[in-house]
């Protein structure tokens, strides 16, 4: 890769040796607009204009479309050379995405896509919170997609049907919270789709002109029949794809190990990430219980310690505007301190908006800025119904994991290299164990650079690394039938663990209302192989620091982190495999 020349001034682009697109990113530019065609919600999603008014074909006619431009690509990539370090990578980045992709849908993946968080069902509602809302035109975009809507609904059944003739169906749990999630989208009084339409975003674009006026029936038509078509899908998983649904929510060692190389970008070792969690899961909580005494003194519980900053009231926040209001201060200050220091921040990445989300699933989640960036990057908070109060000790570390030097920094910091990076490498391509893991190396990376030194914020810290730290343990366990240590078996004859065991693990180590901890098992237990990418990703990081820290020790060189993260993020969202190599 190309480094940084010189130092930058806070808040300006690094300066880079320039740099001609070669054959490769011809190919890599053209692939994506290839994608964007055939799954216009991607290209929402990579901020690419002209796509929002249309929809992506879920059917397997669909998905087949998808495998077929892959295949095409892979060929293309085949026949050239690279002609420098970011051709290398972007050749490796490709070959080992799209090649997983393949598998996936030679295996049948595609066609049984159902869980509680990240599955069709969901992404057909949320594509809505991406796309803009500011003109008449955009509304225009909204009422076409919504009225293409019960097309792509259709499709989805098609492919939930024809997994299930190939064996491939989602277990019972996801199945009943599909139906659940569904219904809740089919009401026509309460379901996103008739407020969304009705609410204040389209009333202040929608005036009484003639024009408007049809675009506001229009947006009622399509609210009704996207109401319709969520009916529809909850009538099929519940009388027809739930007789089918095995009760096991493990899926196997093939699928799972397939599953996990696609969320890490690696293969590893599942037996022996299995029992390092457990060791990462004991130090996390060793850490935990020191810190614990700094706050409520010697011999205290973790327990003791958060019932003391749950009642702190310089730690609470009343109401999701209190709540909005501190995100965006905490990020600001966040990015002021960093910026020019620790990184320097591409100037259209020194704008991050924090949002209250329009769900109420209780989940925190980042989108990237748009190509262009007319699209801030954005940190979501999404407030369960009745929350109205909130512990700040809790969640700094979050805006860290969200913003800077998280996501928002890793995200914008790849949109923003236009001079090196291809239109693949800068929006396309998503790798969890990439993200993910750099989102938690950035929460620890913020304590070690002293930004969590309240221990009550530290304590925070921990608290979400020790969920992260559990759920390896628990999503590996469940998906391998792996033996459960005896702690954690119970009453059961069976040592092997399942959904029972995992519920009293979660609930014991993570320290959230019992409505969450119930979503987030849920979402373990039908999304294989995600959760553990988050902190396998962190460990995977931190070796591939290590490492490059003990190479410039053995040259006798100073290790200069700072560019080494520097150079690290230049690379885009690549597998770890991949990112391993090229910083090698």
């Amino acid at each position: 890769m190309t480094s940084p020349t010189s130092p930058a001034e806070p808040g300006t682009p690094t300066a880079r040796t320039p740099r001609t697109p070669s054959a490769i990113d011809a190919i890599a530019d053209a692939y994506v607009l290839t994608v964007a065609d055939l799954n216009p919600l991607a290209a929402t999603a990579m901020g690419l204009t002209g796509y929002d008014h249309r929809m992506t074909d879920l059917s397997p006619a669909g998905y087949e479309a998808l495998a077929a431009a892959d295949r095409a690509v892979l060929a293309e990539l085949a026949d050239v050379e690279p002609v420098d370090d970011v051709d290398r990578v972007t050749l490796a980045a490709m070959r080992e995405r799209i090649g997983l992709s393949l598998e996936l849908h030679e295996a049948g993946e595609d066609l049984s896509l159902l869980n509680n968080i990240a599955s069709p069902l969901q992404e057909l509602r949320d594509i809505f919170d991406m796309m803009p809302t500011g003109t008449v035109e955009a509304w225009e975009n909204v009422a076409a997609r919504l009225a293409a809507l019960p097309g792509a609904m259709d499709g989805y059944i098609a492919s939930l049907r024809a997994g299930a003739a190939r064996g491939n169906v989602a277990a019972i749990r996801q199945v009943r919270e599909g139906v659940k999630q569904a219904r809740e989208l089919a009401d026509p009084e309460t379901s996103f789709f008739v407020t969304f339409v009705r609410g204040e975003e389209a009333a202040a674009v929608l005036d009484e002109s003639a024009a408007c006026s049809l675009v506001r029936k229009e947006l009622e038509i399509g609210a009704a029949d996207a109401v319709a078509a969520y009916g529809r899908l909850a009538a099929f998983l519940e009388d027809e794809l739930a007789p089918q649904a095995p009760t096991a929510d493990g899926v196997g060692r093939e699928r799972y190990a397939l599953a996990s190389r696609n969320f890490l970008g690696a293969e590893v070792d599942l037996e022996e990430t299995y029992r390092w969690g457990l060791e990462e899961l004991a130090r996390v909580i060793a850490e935990q219980e020191a810190v614990a005494a700094q706050i409520a003194g010697p011999g205290a519980t973790v327990e003791e310690a958060v019932a003391i900053l749950d009642a702190d009231p310089s730690r609470k926040l009343d109401g999701t505007d209190a709540l909005r209001a501190w995100m965006q201060e905490t990020s600001d200050a966040a990015i002021q301190a960093l910026d020019g220091v620790h990184f320097d921040i591409p100037t259209p990445v020194l704008d991050l908006e924090c949002m209250i989300a329009p769900t109420q699933t209780g989940g925190i989640y980042y989108t990237p800025p748009s190509d262009d960036f007319s699209r801030p990057g954005r940190m979501w908070w999404s407030v369960p119904p009745g929350v109205t109060e909130f512990n700040t000790w809790r969640e700094k570390t979050t805006v860290y994991h969200e913003g800077v030097p998280g996501h928002h920094l890793q995200c914008g910091q790849a949109v923003a290299a236009r001079d090196t990076l291809n239109s693949w490498r800068r929006l396309a391509c998503w790798v969890s164990g990439h993200g993910e893991g750099w989102a938690l190396y950035a929460e620890r990376l913020m304590a070690d650079l002293g930004y969590l030194d309240d221990p009550g914020d530290r304590l925070g810290m921990l608290d979400g690394q020790r969920m992260r730290a559990a759920r390896v343990v628990l999503d590996i366990g469940v998906h391998l039938g792996l033996d459960a240590p005896e702690e954690w078996r119970g009453d059961s004859e069976d040592p092997r663990w399942d959904a029972d065991k995992a519920w009293e693990f979660l609930k014991a180590n993570v320290n959230m209302d019992e409505s969450f901890v119930r979503f987030e098992l849920n979402r373990y237990l039908g999304w294989p192989g995600q959760a553990p990418s988050y902190k396998v990703g962190q460990r995977l990081w931190e070796q591939t620091r290590d490492a490059a820290r003990a190479a410039a020790e053995a040259r006798g060189e100073e290790f200069d982190v700072k560019a080494f993260h520097e150079r690290a993020l230049n690379l885009g969202s690549v597998g770890l495999d991949v990112l391993r190599g090229a910083l090698r």
